[in-house]
């Protein structure tokens, strides 16, 4: 494989485009906002049971509603439902601000956290927590509790990123093709040592590790939500305030320190946000692709390159989209569950595919 141009990253947005992506960016914003809104509240509402938010409503408001129904009602859709929506939401918005982050930083819009191998650095963090945890921390791995596996996932996200950021990167320019057959690489070898410790696990370790490599929001919990929002919301925090930088590197690397742009700070600052983001969704969520390339291709299409309104566009277009994929996991095949990394492998890898037709004569594959 050769790419002609594979350190130019993206291609000049015309003028006429970019005017028309300003104009639009104050109505996207918005516009994804209720979308957001609409999407958790219908999926709190959708599931196997029939507990209904309406219904629960009348309860508390004094209709009639038995008190055994009321209780089950009131479990299901604030103890199960709510935490697993706001985790859905959470773990789609990490993913899709990770993936534009990434594409500004190596300005490419091929550049994923999943494709990278940085999801698989995370995956490996989160398999060792699961399997040698107990062995490796001892009495510290209980007082860590939900804080566990995010933890190890960030850590084997950032070294990963870190290694795929300095094997790629040359005399200050980064190539995409060895980006890409890096993480190809990274992600073979990270799989050979997930394999060996898989091969470790006993029985009920196979099978949390089975259904979490799928993908599934459905271990969701209150406290592992709490113990995701500290990982997740630093990391998401910190994106909003790359855009500047991340805008003029899409200039070139020389031409952005030329603009008083700190590129090394702006580059560990990046790696970082992605690799906690990212590591803490991969290790509550499990083997969710595709939303970190999906997202912010759709909302640069409609608004432009300009990460500050695309990277609040794509967490919100994010959230929405993995929000509605697990919707459609409980419901499919009610009262079984399909895996949501099923479902956004099946939607997003022909949406990539679209992307390489698309780019093919810039990219030269």
């Amino acid at each position: 494989m050769t790419l002609a141009n594979d350190r130019v990253g993206f291609d000049r947005e015309p003028a006429a485009q970019g005017n028309a992506g300003a104009r639009l960016a104050p109505l996207v914003l918005p516009l994804l906002l209720g979308i957001s809104i609409v999407s958790v509240a219908f999926s709190v509402t959708v599931g196997a049971s029939d507990a209904s938010l309406l219904s629960l409503l009348k309860a508390f408001a004094g209709y009639g509603m038995e008190a055994t129904a009321l209780d089950r009602d009131r479990i299901v859709l604030l103890e199960l439902r709510l935490p697993r929506v706001l985790m859905g939401f959470l773990v789609g918005a990490s993913l899709a601000v990770s993936g534009a982050v990434m594409q500004g930083l190596f300005r490419n819009p091929l550049a994923d956290p999943g494709l990278t191998g940085v999801s698989s650095g995370a995956s490996l963090g989160a398999v060792v927590a699961i399997i040698l945890g107990d062995r490796l921390l001892g009495t510290l791995a209980p007082a860590l509790g939900s804080l566990l596996l995010p933890l190890a996932a960030f850590f084997g996200g950032l070294a990963s990123t870190w290694l795929l950021y300095r094997v790629a990167t040359e005399g200050g320019r980064t190539s995409v093709a060895i980006l890409l057959l890096s993480g190809i690489a990274l992600a073979a070898v990270t799989g050979a040592v997930t394999g060996f410790l898989i091969f470790l696990a006993d029985d009920r370790q196979l099978r949390d590790l089975t259904f979490w490599s799928m993908g599934s929001l459905a271990a969701t919990s209150w406290p592992k939500l709490a113990a995701a929002l500290l990982i997740m919301l630093p990391g998401l925090a910190v994106a909003p305030f790359l855009a500047r930088g991340l805008n003029a590197l899409a200039l070139g690397e020389s031409a952005a320190f030329h603009m008083g742009i700190r590129l090394q700070r702006l580059k560990i600052t990046a790696i970082a946000s992605v690799a906690a983001a990212t590591g803490a969704a991969v290790a509550l969520s499990g083997g969710i692709g595709f939303v970190g390339i999906v997202a912010p291709h759709l909302i640069r299409m409609a608004i432009g390159p300009d990460h500050r309104q695309l990277l609040p566009a794509a967490g919100l277009l994010g959230g929405a989209l993995l929000v509605l994929a697990d919707s459609a996991a409980r419901t499919l095949a009610a009262p079984a569950e399909l895996p949501i990394g099923i479902l956004t492998a099946a939607a997003g890898g022909p949406f990539f595919l679209w992307i390489l037709l698309k780019n093919r004569a810039r990219l030269a594959v």
